[in-house]
């Protein structure tokens, strides 16, 4: 290509898109609006190393084998024996071992197909009752960060149920380090490949030549493209990070299937991230429709509280945060991932992130959308010039054979 690729926006998506693009030989330069490149994956500094929630990477999907064959997820983390037999489930107020019996005989289900147009809630209850239907939809609100995923398309949360709980190892990928050490791997190959990197660069309007991959949060990608169909539903939950003195009472991985909260301890794969002897928590609890998010955050001080049993007096480490939307895009009944807005908008511009039309969950549709929009970028001959306005309806919504193809390329 002879032209600039821009793309807008530096974490995951950006930077993916960015390093694909600049692997064919593009001529590549990345804005980003904030001093510093990461998006959500950013983290706390040493000594607590501490993400927006839950940052872990799914090794069953084509994003990981992406980031694999460059080395950028090297390293990885594994918990001890010991703690892997803290694991738990809250049930009736009480955490236990094990998850209920009739959840038990759903996680066996592998090979049940679910549809795409009932809800979750409704297609389980009919199956395996409605208690349990209510458990295994708050048990999957870990990736979901929504109080009611049993709304969500059934094919949708029988998926993410199945990756998550289902009777295969979960793929499950800790590096040490967490995000950010992908993140700053992801920048220096970005470097060593020429992209230009502009921090402290906002973007208002599109540049005027060349492709230009939008890579920014939903709602800053539907400001500058003027489309409010990039927003799409997505979860809202409220976060606490917390360091407390090591106990070995403390739980380590904990499963809420009363409230749709989660519990995990990042330190038991990674000392790293906390000082000697410190134990570093993530837990999340979703807020409920019309919920203030004080009260959400009682909720979850509540279940940090029946985890870490004394913590007020051993907390070194504390800060909470709310996230929304920011969980990835949640497909409603009748939807599916192919109903998204298309990753190509027509005219050269293409959008990568968490909402638009690729498979996998939160993180992973920033990362398989960010390498087609980069093979789409620089596969086609550039454009002439942008224009100011959005693009045309009919550009913007034509699937077609590209779906076809974007089908068999991450199916295949």
């Amino acid at each position: 290509m002879t032209t600039t690729i821009t793309v807008i926006g530096g974490g995951l998506a950006g930077l993916t898109a960015a390093i694909a693009c600049a692997e064919t030989g593009a001529d590549v330069v990345l804005h980003e609006a904030h001093r510093t490149l990461g998006g959500r994956g950013r983290a706390t500094p040493s000594p607590y190393v501490a993400h927006e929630g839950a940052h872990v990477f799914y090794a069953d999907g084509p994003h990981y084998r992406w980031l694999a064959r460059r080395g950028l997820v090297r390293g990885l983390g594994w918990p001890s024996p010991l703690a892997a037999a803290r694991l738990g489930f809250r049930v009736d107020g009480r955490v236990r071992r094990t998850p209920p019996l009739r959840m038990l005989a759903a996680q066996t289900r592998s090979r049940l197909a679910a549809p795409v147009d009932q809800d979750f809630h409704g297609w389980a209850s009919g199956r395996w009752g409605e208690t349990t239907a209510r458990h295994m939809a708050n048990a999957i609100s870990v990736v979901t960060y929504d109080a009611d995923t049993g709304r969500l398309s059934a094919a949708f949360v029988w998926d993410l149920f199945q990756r998550v709980l289902g009777p295969r190892p979960p793929a499950v990928r800790w590096v040490r380090g967490g995000w950010q050490t992908v993140l700053d791997r992801m920048a220096a190959r970005a470097a060593e490949l020429g992209v230009r990197i502009e921090t402290g660069s906002r973007v208002d309007v599109l540049p005027g030549a060349g492709p230009v991959i939008v890579a920014t949060d939903p709602a800053s990608a539907s400001r500058l493209l003027a489309d409010d169909r990039l927003l799409w539903t997505s979860g809202h939950c409220a976060l606490l990070d917390v360091a407390v003195r090591a106990d070995r009472r403390d739980r380590t991985l904990v499963f809420d299937l009363d409230e749709g909260g989660f519990h995990e301890s990042y330190t038991m794969q990674d000392a790293s991230i906390a000082p000697p002897g410190e134990s570093l928590y993530q837990l999340q609890m979703p807020i409920r429709a019309d919920e203030s998010r004080s009260s959400a955050h009682a909720r979850l001080d509540a279940f940090a509280d029946l985890l870490l049993p004394g913590r007020a007096d051993r907390t070194t480490f504390r800060r909470t945060a709310t996230a929304k939307d920011r969980s990835g895009a949640l497909d409603l009944p009748g939807q599916t991932w192919r109903d998204r807005s298309p990753i190509d908008r027509g005219d050269g511009v293409y959008v990568a992130g968490d909402t638009v039309a690729a498979p996998g969950m939160r993180g992973e549709i920033s990362i398989n959308s960010a390498i087609e929009a980069a093979h789409l970028a620089t596969a086609q001959p550039a454009t002439a010039a942008h224009p100011s306005r959005p693009p045309s309806r009919r550009a913007a919504t034509r699937r077609g054979a590209g779906s076809d193809q974007r089908r068999s390329r991450w199916t295949g």
